[in-house]
Order: structure tokens, then C-alpha cells, then sequence
């Protein structure tokens, strides 16, 4: 489970901004700040996983406060999401300059930010379970972000779809809807989602595998070239 701080000035948007986090698989809310200071203390106290940071608040800016929480000895390892009505050039580059792993400009609906969410998932698996990295890995990690979901069904992100459609790619032989979940951290209902999203577009093929017992199980197999549909 990945902890979330809330730090939003605005009590209403920070409430809401807790109930998209908390209605996303794998992630929950450790707390809520409103001030820079008040996120500062959280910080050290709760020691989240991750800041969901406005950079308009009414003691110092956002990009203050993870500065100030890179600078404390032993400071937070938490990753940090600028979420912001900021549109200035020069902040956004100062936010990436201070290591934020993205930045959503408000006003954003609820798809847009739980994508973000699951990109963050997604790189923070990836990390945990390298051991030595290659330059692909590396590419991947620095170079890719989640990309609008044109040309998928309401609900499907595009980032997720390329998951899955990489993890496919590397099991030639085929995987179960149990076996792509477990291999690409999803949970089951959502790489069967997917998975019968590609099979009903023709870029997967399902068969049946027989057990010992029991009913036959869907077996998924990648058969067109990469990204067809969801790039």
C-alpha cells in the first residue's frame, strides 16, 4: 500500500483530492496538510510514500516544502505529484528541478490523476525489484510518462494497457488472467480488463488451458505488433 500526504491549502479540494487516492487500488491516505508547515511536520511524522502537492500555499510555495524536506537530515524518500492551478514555465521547471515525478494543472478529473497514481505504482514496482539496471530500464524510468487514453474505452489507461501488453509480450507461450496480474502488479478484475480489451481488438488471442480439475482456464497471447490501438 502505497501512503499518500494530501497538501492542499483549500479544504474542500484536499478532501476531494483524498477521496480520489483512497478510491485507487494500492494507495491510501496517511494524512492531510494545509499549510507548508503543516506538511513538513506530517512529513516527518507519517513518513508517506508519496506528496500530493499544491505549490499555492499560505506560508511558502510547495516547491518550498520539498526542498526544505530533500534538505532535512535523514529528509523524506517520499516521491512527490504537483497538483496545481500553476502554469508559469518557470514553476514547473523549478517543481522538476526540485524532483517532482510529475505535475497535473487544475483543474483534472478523476481518471487523470488515479493514472498518475498508477504510473507511480508502476515505476516504484519496477525499482524494487531491479537489481542491476540496464540503459532500457533506465530510458523506460527517466524517459516514459503516462500519455492521454485515446483510443481506449472510458476507464482504460493507456499507461496500464502498455503494461500489459509488454508483460504479454514477454511470456510468448501465453498467461492467464491470474498470471498477468501477478507479474504486472495489477490486480486480477483489472488485467482481465485489458486482456479482453486486446482480444476483442484482435492484438491478443485467448485459448483455453485445462488443468486437472475444474473449469478450463483463459489463456492470453500476444499476436500483433506493439502498440496498435492505445498510443
Amino acid at each position: 500500500m502505497t501512503k499518500v500526504l494530501v497538501v492542499d491549502d483549500d479544504f474542500m479540494v484536499a478532501k476531494l483530492h483524498s477521496h480520489y487516492v483512497n478510491a485507487t487500488e494500492g494507495f491510501s491516505v496517511a494524512g492531510v496538510a494545509h499549510t507548508g508547515a503543516e506538511a513538513l511536520r506530517a512529513a516527518e511524522r507519517l513518513r508517506p510514500d508519496l506528496l500530493l502537492l499544491d505549490i499555492y500555499l499560505p506560508d511558502m510555495d510547495g516547491i518550498s516544502v520539498l526542498r526544505r524536506l530533500r534538505a532535512l537530515e535523514g529528509g523524506t524518500h517520499a516521491d512527490a505529484l504537483f497538483v496545481t492551478a500553476a502554469r508559469d514555465a518557470h514553476v514547473i521547471r523549478d517543481a522538476l528541478r526540485a524532483g517532482a515525478l510529475h505535475y497535473l494543472i487544475k483543474p483534472f478529473d478523476k481518471s487523470s490523476l488515479q493514472e498518475q497514481l498508477r504510473h507511480v505504482a508502476a515505476l516504484r514496482t519496477r525499482l524494487e525489484r531491479l537489481g542491476e539496471a540496464s540503459q532500457e530500464d533506465v530510458d523506460q524510468i527517466f524517459g516514459t510518462r503516462p500519455r492521454a487514453s485515446r483510443g481506449l474505452p472510458k476507464g482504460l489507461a493507456a499507461h496500464t494497457a502498455d503494461l500489459v501488453e509488454r508483460t504479454l509480450r514477454q511470456h510468448e507461450d501465453g498467461l492467464s488472467a491470474s498470471e498477468c496480474a501477478a507479474a504486472g502488479a495489477l490486480s486480477r478484475v483489472s488485467a482481465r480488463r485489458y486482456l479482453e480489451y486486446f482480444t476483442g481488438t484482435g492484438q491478443a488471442e485467448v485459448s483455453l488451458r485445462y488443468g486437472g480439475t475444474g473449469r478450463p482456464e483463459r489463456c492470453y497471447r500476444w499476436v500483433a505488433s506493439p502498440g496498435i490501438n492505445h498510443r
